[in-house]
């Protein structure tokens, strides 16, 4: 039989979990700034090996923070054109927790504030099935 991957798939493929810090962040740090940032407002290890997720104030610049084995590293996008459309975070959070596939649909600019999952049934097999 033909399977399919799903959302939850892609979700449960990266072992990592991934932070969105929800407030502006000047994008001139660096990875010690970005690594006390992790630390103070997060609330985080920013050596777990956890993606962490910085957005500038024009929302067209994103860098992520993680921990490679032996040091830290940070992935940078300047958006040329258009905004990251940021999910909904709750009043006086710092940061929310993102799935892969909402990190996928973040970078390919879809708007997460938007989305709705929609009611399906799930059968008790499928759950027993699940990891």
């Amino acid at each position: 039989m033909l399977r399919l991957p799903s959302l939850g798939d892609l979700d449960r493929g990266l072992a990592a979990r991934i932070y969105l810090s929800t407030t502006p962040t000047d994008m001139r740090k660096g990875f010690d700034s970005l690594a006390a940032l992790v630390k103070e407002f997060l609330g985080q290890d920013p050596l777990s090996g956890h993606l962490f997720l910085f957005i500038g104030r024009a929302r067209d610049r994103l860098k992520i923070l993680y921990w490679d084995a032996d040091g830290f590293a940070v992935w940078y996008k300047r958006l040329e054109e258009g905004t990251f459309r940021l999910p909904a975070a709750r009043p006086g959070e710092a940061g929310v927790e993102l799935k892969a596939s909402e990190l996928a649909m973040l970078l390919e600019g879809i708007d997460l504030r938007s989305l709705r999952r929609r009611k399906r049934l799930i059968r008790l097999r499928q759950v027993a099935d699940a990891p």
